[in-house]
């Protein structure tokens, strides 16, 4: 899941950026929220969690959430406070978020209400999506097709995310390489030429039907049959 990270507090933001990642999420992070919204508009998000456990951040967001919730792709958008009352949360809630965790929260509990909105936000499929034959099992970090299933690693599991967003079309290795590395300012495109070898491979040994292809001077495509 590709998760929009805004936190002005540096300790929650490193917090939950490992948690996420640990989760196979790609997580773009920033500290300010206009530039979160910025970012926002620049590429399609699945969810924006906000963390506004300050008096600043929590007012400043006051204005902020309506745009927060017009973002490209319709993101869900959540919110970290701390100390707020039901009205504010209400507030919140009905200026643009999806929903409001106040602290302490379970990460194990925010980690499924992001899915549970992904899932609302998808519950109608498009025609290309209905007739995939393949998936990803996030809670086991498995690669699915009928029977058969594949443990693969992080960065495998984020390139196959983001592959199977674009089924049976081309997408450029520079958005690969941003989305299974967002914490990296620079990566080696030999680390997704690697990455691609080895899920060829582990495609090809378990009799996956879905091919993994080389579009020349482009990136990949994920031909799901």
């Amino acid at each position: 899941m590709r998760v929009l990270l805004i936190s002005p507090a540096r300790s929650e933001s490193a917090f939950l950026g490992k948690a996420l990642r640990e989760s196979a999420h790609s997580v773009q992070a920033t500290d300010d929220l206009r530039d979160g919204l910025y970012l926002g508009s620049l590429e399609p998000f699945d969810t924006v969690l906000v963390v506004a456990i300050d008096e600043h951040a929590f007012k400043s967001l006051d204005g902020l959430l309506p745009s927060f919730a017009k973002l490209p792709g319709s993101p869900a958008v959540i919110v970290i406070m701390s100390a707020v009352t039901a009205r504010e949360r209400a507030k919140a809630l009905r200026a643009g978020a999806d929903a409001c965790f106040v602290t302490p929260y379970s990460i194990m509990e925010l980690q499924e209400r992001m899915r549970a909105l992904r899932r609302g936000a998808v519950a109608a499929p498009t025609d290309s999506e209905a007739h995939q034959t393949i998936r990803l099992e996030p809670a086991t970090r498995e690669l699915v097709e009928g029977k058969r299933r594949i443990c693969i690693g992080k960065r495998e599991f984020l390139l196959i995310e983001c592959l199977l967003r674009q089924a049976n079309l081309p997408v450029p290795r520079d958005e690969l390489i941003r989305y299974a590395w967002p914490e990296k300012e620079s990566v080696d495109p030999a680390s997704v030429n690697l990455i691609v070898v080895r899920l060829r491979k582990k495609l090809e040994e378990h009799g996956f039907a879905a091919q993994l292809d080389t579009v020349n001077r482009y990136g990949y495509q994920l031909r799901a049959l």
